[in-house]
């Protein structure tokens, strides 16, 4: 648990460098250093640090210390210089493997790059990602060497990385995005853990090698017993090796995943240096929270030690003020989270904890959400929440741990048991009535109470109560929303997006979800096809596609395409480019329903782009969004059908409830998609929340295929004021 930051080619750096250790301190308090090309400060406190202020350096390196293993200032510098936020469990076998001479995690890594740079010669990128391999823990460094500065972080992405390359700015790293947008800089990116960057100081370039991850073949062979025995051995040892020498604690809900992580904890506890304490929190009231009840439960059955943090509505209001800027979002679920694992990091730190366990990452490996249970493909599914799960979660746990001085482990994402649980069978994960059914196995083989192994899900923010809290404040206040809520404690958007637009529901929705969330719509992304059976885009009426921004006011990047399978690809990306240099967006929106053939190709340009994508109808329920939408106020309609049960009656005309009712009844008959996604029909949007005129459609031309297809060719239609 450290902070890394770096300033190059900047006048200001060593300014920057250190307002960005001090907006971080509590990422560590145990020391403090700073280097440029040619000198190195180190002090145990800043108030000890002295350095020239005058120093004309453009290129600097700083470091905070929060000390576990071994004390080692930092920056480290032997023929380059490092600084990393890392927990390296293997450092001393790879030490003795490579008969290296280490203090610690840090000095085994720059130490063990500079051997392989002697005795290899191996691109530095491709050597520093073959060293990153051996290694079992997390990290986040920067090694910087001659002109160079190379910066990585573990695979999965547990340690934070922001960046920023912008010109004249020079190139800037921080453990926090907040640091770096505080000291005046944009176009700030969050790293992808499958990427290396190398930034050469003189040319003032940028250099990506592109990591390898986890791969969901080949399937594990074997029985589901054989398989969890296997898998309890990995977990004993991804929990054994994280173990402090130290009282640590446990994120604690008296969930599946937490109570396996304690009662494998307290297996161990039996030999002598294991102390730890669970911790919940919970919202006051006349009854407990869900989670607090469970974990009082579980701590008396399984004779665990556990504090209970209990606040009511005004302390809740208090820890929002420190908890949304924190996170840097006001999305309400993700606020719901970091709350309730604010409240019990609070506990805590009282309690002078410095090490808490968490059993995040358990439901993306193992299917564990609802929507899991509506995938066409479990395995692509728990891989995507792999890759995505820095995105949605770690960064958010790592602040809020952070901020109070405590260091998160997680066992669960241990890169070894990440990439054995990837390849269980999916049959071994769900079925119709259950969800992470191999784990819910290895917790009755520790000793887990069915009450618990086969608990339901409940998400953290329900389980204490917390979602509510918001609620309840957002009413008191006035507030229509819990998001018009949250604004005011972090007042900025959070992150400027494109859609990826094709005039119909779904893309319409997803944008709505997004903006309700807080999110800036920055443009519109549309791909016009002139193959009318494009496996990725949607064809019909797409010239509207301009009249529906107008009316949304928005701008529109239109670039056409021939439509020629997975060329078609390329197309995208130039305008997910032009979009990301004309309006600076940072990730995209799709309205992804199912199709893992868009979702995943979607995914993978954006990768390439340093974007994140959204998907947030992903596997949402079919028949539920279609009411949603007529409940929001979306006017549409189908543009285009083609399926039994359907005819030309259905085109052109506005979607009703009892429209939804017929396809409701016509799914249960003859399994026709509610939704169209399986290209049953295609939509177009004539008005929705967002729009600040409606479309009137005043000509168009039904075309009858046969008895079952038919579209609506859309010839007039002009923009009109609003009721």
């Amino acid at each position: 648990m450290c902070s890394i930051t770096g300033f190059f080619n900047n006048d200001n750096s060593l300014e920057y460098a250190l307002s960005s250790l001090e907006i971080t301190k509590n990422r560590g308090l145990d020391g403090i250093g700073i280097c440029t090309a040619e000198k190195v400060f180190r002090a145990e406190n800043v108030d000890s640090l002295e350095i020239d202020s005058e120093i004309p350096e453009r290129n600097v390196l700083g470091h905070r210390l929060h000390s576990m293993v071994n004390f080692v200032l930092q920056p480290l510098v032997y023929k380059g210089k490092m600084v990393a936020n890392c927990e390296i469990y293997n450092w001393k076998e790879l030490a003795e493997k490579y008969e290296i001479e280490a203090e610690n995690d840090t000095d085994l890594l720059i130490q063990l790059i500079e051997k392989r740079a002697i005795e290899s010669e191996t691109d530095m990128m491709q050597l520093i990602d073959e060293v990153l391999r051996e290694v079992i823990g997390v990290y986040a460094i920067a090694y910087w060497l001659n002109d160079t500065v190379y910066i990585a972080r573990d695979i999965v992405g547990l340690k934070p990385l922001w960046y920023s390359n912008s010109g004249s700015g020079g190139f800037a790293f921080c453990s926090e995005k907040k640091a770096l947008a505080r000291n005046g800089f944009a176009d700030i990116k969050e790293l992808n853990p499958r990427e290396i960057l190398a930034y050469n100081i003189k040319t003032g370039s940028l250099e990506k090698f592109n990591r390898e991850f986890f791969s969901i073949t080949p399937e594990h062979e074997g029985s589901i017993a054989e398989l969890e025995k296997v898998m309890l051995e990995k977990l004993e040892d991804a929990v054994s090796i994280r173990m402090p020498e130290e009282k640590f604690g446990i994120l604690f809900s008296g969930g599946l995943d937490s109570t396996i992580i304690a009662s494998l904890c307290k297996l161990m506890g039996k030999k002598p240096g294991i102390d730890f304490t669970c911790y919940t929190a919970g919202l006051s009231g006349v009854q407990l929270p869900p989670d607090v009840e469970y974990a009082k439960k579980m701590a008396e059955e399984l004779g665990l030690d556990l504090k209970i943090k209990i606040i009511d509505l005004d302390e809740v209001e208090e820890y929002l003020k420190d908890v949304v800027p924190l996170v840097e979002d006001s999305n309400v679920p993700k606020v719901g989270v970091a709350l309730t694992m604010y409240a019990a990091c609070v506990a805590a730190r009282e309690d002078g904890i410095r090490v808490m366990f968490s059993g995040s990452g358990a439901d993306e490996i193992f299917a564990g959400y609802d929507r899991h249970k509506r995938s066409t493909d479990i395995s692509r599914d728990c891989y995507a929440d792999v890759l995505k799960i820095y995105e949605k979660n770690t960064y958010r746990d790592d602040v809020v741990s952070m901020n109070n001085n405590i260091e998160l482990r997680v066992p669960y994402l241990d890169k070894r048991f990440v990439d054995y649980c990837l390849k269980i069978p999916p049959e071994y994960k769900i079925n119709e009535e259950q969800n992470k059914l191999i784990l819910r196995m290895l917790a009755e083989e520790i000793g887990i109470p069915a009450e618990v192994s086969q608990r339901r899900k409940q998400a953290a923010q329900y389980g204490s109560r917390f979602d509510k809290a918001i609620g309840k404040l957002a009413k008191k206040a006035g507030c229509k929303t819990k998001t018009d809520y949250l604004k005011q404690f972090y007042g900025q958007p959070n992150l400027k997006l494109g859609v990826l637009f094709s005039s119909g529901k779904d893309s319409n929705y997803a944008m709505h979800v997004m903006q309700q969330q807080n999110y800036s719509i920055e443009c519109l992304i549309t791909i016009k096809s002139q193959n009318l059976d494009s496996y990725m885009f949607h064809t019909p009426n797409i010239d509207l596609a301009r009249l529906q921004a107008e009316a949304m006011e928005l701008p529109l990047i239109e670039e056409l395409t021939k439509g020629e399978k997975e060329k078609e690809l390329d197309d995208m990306k130039n305008a997910i480019i032009r979009a990301k240099e004309e309006f600076g967006i940072e990730g995209v929106i799709t309205g992804a329903l199912y199709s893992n053939y868009q979702r995943e190709r979607i995914e993978k340009v954006c990768d390439e782009l340093g974007l994140k994508a959204f998907s947030p109808l992903w596997h949402i329920d079919q028949e539920k969004e279609m009411y949603q939408l007529l409940d929001l106020g979306f006017e549409f309609i189908f543009s285009s059908v083609a399926a039994y049960g359907l005819n030309k009656n259905w085109v052109g005309r506005i979607i009703t409830e009892k429209d939804i009712e017929k396809l409701v009844k016509l799914n249960e008959k003859i399994g026709l998609n509610v939704a169209g996604e399986g290209g049953e029909f295609e939509s177009f949007v004539t008005d929705g929340p967002m729009y600040h005129k409606k479309i009137e459609i005043k000509e168009m031309e039904v075309i009858e295929r046969d008895e079952y297809t038919a579209k609506v060719v859309i010839t007039n239609a002009v923009l009109v004021d609003k009721d």
